[in-house]
């Protein structure tokens, strides 16, 4: 496991996220199973783990234990499983004994499934992924083939991003994912250079926007440009957006929600939505005044990894940690 993926922040993260050792917990991001391995030695045989990840490499990491359930596909569908997991164990509310008392007209727009003890997100790439230069994520390996897809079997992939987006749409990618500076030049740059000839590699990339990569930073301004594609390609804003939404409903009263991410857009995405119940930070109000908020922050301000970590695994340098608890229904 150590191999594919080094789990970052595992300690912290996995002593937030159990709280109840024959509970059931969710690990939205498998990986290379170093955190569900961690939960798993918390939980007692009566506790149930169900891991997702839609790549399927990872698949071939999934220990043999009868409380683990391995699902291949993308987190954003965790609601979808979590219904499906409360109907399985009859969690079903007794209307007659467990239904909310609605005469004042109070509602909870955030019940649902509730099965959730606890879940667990450690986003972005995995050291595999990065490692591996036949899918592409990384400018080390200059002649690898533009893929970037999490799931293989997409249809989308980085080479048709920059060969056939418009220069418009390439712009907004790079500025809105990478915050790249110049993104209208760069993608100027991209389009300029297809016109020529398709980019089909890595190392084609690197030189369709060479002249805008300053010598002493190409590898911080390549690792964006290099962001903002992966996403584009993996959809991620929107998938953690619903996470996000469905990781909330699937929680139950009490119930906490970890997150490990890795760049500021996706760590303003959950700081927002655990502070207004909604990504985009807004303060939203339902018809009788209530703020719309299933989620109450456990941490104030971010956990990050201690400097020994980060000299053990430099990718753990960005990382911020993220916990919250789900707020009881109204």
């Amino acid at each position: 496991m150590s191999e594919y993926h080094i789990p970052v922040l595992l300690t912290e993260s996995i002593s937030a996220l159990v709280t109840n050792p024959d509970g059931i917990y969710a690990d939205a991001t498998f990986g290379g199973g170093g955190h569900t391995a961690a939960i798993l030695s918390r939980l007692l045989d009566g506790g149930k783990l169900i891991a997702f990840d839609r790549d399927a490499d990872a698949l071939g990491n999934a220990p043999k234990d009868a409380r683990l359930t391995l699902i291949h596909n993308n987190f954003r569908f965790i609601e979808n499983y979590a219904e499906e997991l409360r109907r399985s164990l009859d969690f079903a509310r007794d209307d007659k004994e467990g239904a909310r008392d609605d005469k004042e007209g109070a509602r909870d727009d955030w019940e649902g499934p509730a099965v959730f003890d606890g879940i667990l997100a450690d986003l972005g790439v995995s050291s595999h992924q990065f490692d591996t230069a036949g899918r592409g994520f990384s400018f080390r390996f200059e002649e690898a083939p533009l893929d970037m897809r999490m799931n293989r079997q997409a249809s989308l992939t980085a080479e048709e991003v920059v060969n056939s987006y418009a220069e418009a749409d390439l712009e907004r990618i790079l500025r809105l994912y990478g915050e790249v500076d110049g993104s209208r030049n760069m993608a100027r740059l991209i389009v300029q250079a297809r016109a020529q000839a398709a980019l089909h590699t890595t190392g084609d990339l690197d030189r369709a926007i060479a002249r805008m990569l300053p010598k002493n930073a190409e590898h911080k301004v390549l690792a964006k440009v290099y962001q903002a594609l992966r996403i584009e390609v993996n959809q991620e804003m929107r998938a953690l957006e619903k996470f996000l939404d469905g990781a909330a409903r699937s929680l139950k009263p009490g119930g906490r929600l970890v997150v490990i991410t890795y760049h500021s857009l996706e760590d303003r995405m959950v700081k927002n939505f655990i502070k207004t119940g909604n990504v985009d930070g807004e303060q939203r109000k339902d018809a009788f005044g209530r703020m719309e908020t299933p989620l109450e922050a456990v941490n104030r301000k971010p956990v990050v990894p201690e400097e020994s970590e980060i000299e053990r695994n430099t990718r753990a340098r960005s990382a911020k940690l993220r916990i919250a608890e789900r707020r009881s229904a109204v």
